[in-house]
Parts: structure tokens; sequence; C-alpha cells
């Protein structure tokens, strides 16, 4: 039985990676369930799942779940320090890595030191650290397993490719990446129209149920930014043959185009539990509950380029990746302060992107940053926000 690990699990991920392990007991178990500040949520997973740790990141909630526990064998901590300990568990066999934003990085650089495959839903973790995050993969010998559709998608369509090995496929064999988009709420929109969105407005995703961080770089198209970015380090391809198409059905994941000119493609209706269920089986495939995809019902499937003029996120990711070193890492750190103010309704919508532009303009460049350097550009970038 696979011993799993939970970074996130009260998030959107974490709760549908436990639907898949309630419906696959005789295959997985729950050795460890991470929580930020959702203390109700995570006593009631112990409760279920009996995993052997937990820790609430939030260490004022610590007496709260362990008091709700304290019937139980489940042993309860708390604090990031605890987080990262837990990581060097040598029962687990696989982390889930789902916790949002730039606080994923940390835990997913210490289940990978102490050897752990990572099935990874955090794309920032790749964004902000690429390249320390492969170089460590390397070292420890640990697979890199995509959780995002539309990652996952592309690995598929890699697995069984000449010279493609595990998650580290040889660039050589591919000649383009193309990584789908929904659109968000506002495909179709100019930016005349975006003066006034509302968060209401922003989370109303046509396709997917997602977080709300997650959904408003939705929205803004920065989440696709990015994904391109991932894709970047992922499958060892220069940003510059990664292509992004927004398809509004949502049922072509992505695809990959190779040397030869012949397209693979991975479809399914818009559900995260089947990337999910695939990292945690991988190199199997395991029956699914879930309805088969019928064609019949999808009868067009439509592809347009992104609109980069109204939504100057994608075009801002991109060339954060083409500048490299630690400006990327600004832009993810400038981009979740800029969400945030959204929210907190002291930001506009389109005055996300122009946020983060002006943020990584003041940056000090760093070209080939260590782990430390990446620490200091995130605390630099937000220091510098919250004046």
């Amino acid at each position: 039985m696979k011993q799993i690990a939970i970074l996130g699990s009260t998030g959107s991920i974490g709760t549908q990676a436990l639907n898949v392990i309630r419906r696959h007991r005789d295959r997985y178990g729950v050795e460890v369930l991470v929580a930020g500040s959702n203390a109700e949520l995570l006593v009631q997973q112990a409760r279920e799942f009996s995993p052997n740790v937990v820790v609430i990141a939030d260490k004022s909630k610590w007496q709260q779940v362990r008091d709700a526990l304290i019937d139980t064998d489940v042993k309860v901590f708390a604090g990031q320090e605890a987080v990262l300990d837990a990581m060097t568990m040598g029962s687990i066999d696989l982390v889930l890595s789902s916790i949002v934003g730039f606080a994923g990085l940390r835990p997913t650089l210490r289940a990978i030191e102490s050897g752990h495959a990572i099935a990874l839903s955090n794309k920032e973790t790749l964004v902000v650290a690429g390249n320390v995050i492969t170089e460590a993969a390397v070292a420890h010998g640990v697979d890199l397993l995509p959780v995002d559709s539309e990652h996952s998608a592309i690995f598929q369509s890699l697995v069984g490719e000449a010279g493609i090995v595990g998650s580290t496929p040889f660039a050589n064999a591919v000649d383009k990446i193309l990584l789908t988009a929904s659109g968000g709420p506002f495909f179709g929109r100019d930016r005349a129209s975006l003066q006034h969105v509302t968060l209401q407005e922003a989370l109303r995703h046509p396709k997917w149920s997602m977080g709300q961080k997650v959904t408003i770089d939705s929205a803004t198209l920065m989440n696709k930014g990015l994904e391109v970015i991932e894709a970047q380090w992922l499958f060892g391809v220069d940003v510059s043959r990664i292509e992004v198409w927004v398809h509004p059905q949502s049922i072509v994941h992505s695809m990959v185009q190779f040397a030869d000119g012949a397209i693979k493609a991975q479809l399914g209706t818009p559900t995260m539990e089947t990337p999910i269920q695939y990292a945690f089986s991988y190199p199997e495939r395991v029956e699914s509950h879930l309805p088969r995809f019928n064609f019949a019902d999808h009868p067009h499937l439509e592809f347009f380029p992104p609109d980069t003029q109204t939504f100057r996120c994608l075009s801002l990711a991109y060339e954060s990746a083409r500048r490299g070193g630690n400006i990327p890492c600004a832009m993810n750190a400038a981009n979740e302060v800029a969400v945030q103010r959204f929210v907190e309704g002291r930001l506009s919508f389109l005055g996300i992107a122009d946020f983060v532009e002006q943020a990584v303009q003041r940056v000090s460049f760093v070209a080939k940053p260590s782990l430390d350097d990446l620490l200091a550009t995130d605390a630099e970038v937000r220091a510098f926000l919250s004046v």
C-alpha cells in the first residue's frame, strides 16, 4: 500500500485527493495531513483517514486540533518547522504538494531531499525555484509527477515516447508543447469591459472548481503564465516552444507536437480527480468511477490564440521566463500580493498586471539564484510592496 502525505489537505486539490484515496483504500493510505489554518476540516479528515501525523501550520490552532483528536492515535504538531520535519518521515512513499503559492516551496524541497516522490500541484514551486527543484530531484533520484491537468496531459502524451524516462523527457523529442487554457470567466471581453470587475465575477470560473487564488489567476491568465514556466522546467523545453491556446470546452487538457510533426493530446471531462489519481497510480492506471467522455456530447472543440493585450499577465510571465534568474520568483511574489489586494478591494482587476509589472522592474537581478537568493528575492519584493 502506498503511503501518501498531503501538503494542503483542506484545500481544493487536497480534498479531491482524499476522494481518490477514499475510493481506493486497498491501494493508498494516508500517512501525513498538513493544513494551513482550517482546523475543523483537518480534524474531520484525520478522524476518517487515521493518518500517523497531522500538522496545522497555524500554531494558534494546535490546541484545538490536539484536543479534538485526543482520543485517537494521531500525532498532532504545529508550525512551519513541524511541516518541514514531517516531510522527512521514512514511512512516506509519495508527497502531494498542493499548498498554494510560495509557501509550498520549502516543504516540497524538504520532501525531495528526503527521497520522496512528488505529485506536484503547487506550480509556484517550479516558477520560483525551477533550477533548485529540478536539480534536487535529479540529485536525489526523485520523480516529479505533475498533477495540474495540463501538465499531466503533457506527461501522459510523453510517456512511452523514445527518449522519455519517468518524468524527465529529452527535449529533442519535442517540437512544441501546446498548453490549453479555458479562458476563465472573461474570455472574449475587452479591457474597457473589465474596468469594474468584482471579486464575485472573477471567482465564477466556467469549468473548474478551484481555490480563490488559483481562480483569480485563471481569470487574469496569470495561472497559464505560471503553467508555461512550470512546463519549461518539468519537460526541459525552452519557453519559446511552449504555446498557449484558449480552449473554452476544457476537454483537450494539453498537447505535444513532436519533431516529426505528429501531435498527441490527452482528453477527458474537466475534473482534477483524474490527474490526481494518475499521479498516485503511475506507472499503472486504475479504474475510475468518473463518467466516461462522449464525443457526441461535445461536437465542437474550439481553439483560439490568447488576447495578451487584454490579459497582460500571460505576456508578463513569458517575459519573466525569458529573463530568467530570480525574475519569475519576483513576479510570483508580486502577483500573490496583487491578488490579495484585489480580494481586499484595494486593487482593480486590470491593476493586477500593472502592479506586477512595476514590482518586477524594481527587483535586484540575480542570474543564477541559490535557494537563499530566491528566499531573499521573495522577501525583498514583499517588503517594498508592503510600504
